[in-house]
């Protein structure tokens, strides 16, 4: 009788399992698609998305509503600001300046904390505790005020607002890279490796980091709405993207007098921010799903 009963469950069970397993890979096509619509396509096909330029306007135009609104024309959909410059073309070009900044300043983090994550997890002992101070030391920083030290310095810049968001996520790859590599460096390939007169660089770069690089993969992806995010706060407080160069976060800035009489400056910037880094959120949370080898092996 408990036969008869169990089978038709395991049945179902086998069923749904692989149902269940494709339901969960199956791609977050509306993250993706803002991603794509909004943040990757303007960004590369800027040049032919507007025909205005995202530094000068017009002053006869400036502040015209949207075109649903009085006032507003097709000429300029998204409207105008102060300078009667096209919200819609410095939306397009401020997705060039995102995709840009977040592509470098993820690069350099990345490359600089996988290499000391590495490094730290494999040797351990003094050189694992020197970098692990450093990581703290990095993590402990308040961005901001890191920040605006630097710049009151040196000066806003592309390449100083890259090395000031590179300096601020490199210690999060380098804290998941060592916890990886200590694991992995346990394991009966790495000590064959050993065995058969493998150098380390040899081991780490064959052995080590092959096994660590989905997780990279999921961090890269999860950071790049934080690099995104703290551009725009950068930018926002005059500490990042110079002006007059179109920022989604100098737009959110340049508007945030005006919020009552002229919404349309802040509002859709802080709209493609808000859905770009959800959007890259959602698609990092998948990607840690569809690479986790415990789900994988379910059925």
């Amino acid at each position: 009788m408990t036969t008869a009963l169990s089978l038709p469950q395991v049945r179902r069970g086998g069923r749904r399992g692989p149902r269940m397993l494709w339901q969960r890979r199956r791609l977050p096509w509306l993250p993706l698609a803002i991603i794509a619509f909004v943040l990757v396509l303007p960004a590369l096909l800027a040049p032919l998305i507007t025909v205005h330029d995202p530094l000068r306007g017009v002053l006869g135009d400036r502040l015209l509503p949207p075109v649903w609104q009085d006032g507003g024309t097709w000429t300029y959909p998204l409207g105008t600001d102060k300078q009667g410059r096209d919200v819609l073309t410095r939306l397009v070009y401020g997705a060039r300046i995102s995709l840009l900044v977040s592509t470098a300043a993820i690069v350099v983090g990345a490359l600089v904390g996988t290499t000391l994550g590495l490094v730290a997890g494999y040797f351990g002992g003094f050189v694992d505790k020197v970098i692990g101070w450093l990581v703290d030391t990095f993590q402990s920083l308040p961005m901001v005020l890191f920040a605006l030290v630097v710049v009151a310095a040196i000066g806003p810049s592309f390449v100083t607002i890259i090395a000031i968001i590179s300096a601020t996520i490199w210690a999060v790859f380098a804290r998941l890279v060592r916890g990886e590599t200590l694991s992995v460096r346990e394991s009966a390939y790495v000590a064959r490796a050993r065995v058969a007169g493998a150098s380390a660089p040899r081991i780490l770069l064959r052995h080590v980091l092959p096994n660590v690089a989905n997780s990279l993969v999921v961090m890269a992806t999860l950071q790049v709405g934080v690099v995104i995010l703290e551009e725009a706060s950068l930018s926002f407080i005059g500490a990042g993207i110079p002006r007059p160069q179109p920022s989604w976060g100098i737009m959110v800035a340049d508007g945030r007098e005006q919020l009552l009489s002229s919404w349309w400056l802040s509002f859709f910037p802080g709209v493609a921010i808000l859905v770009v880094v959800l959007s890259l959120n959602l698609v990092g949370d998948w990607l840690r799903d569809y690479l986790d080898p415990k789900l994988r092996q379910q059925v």
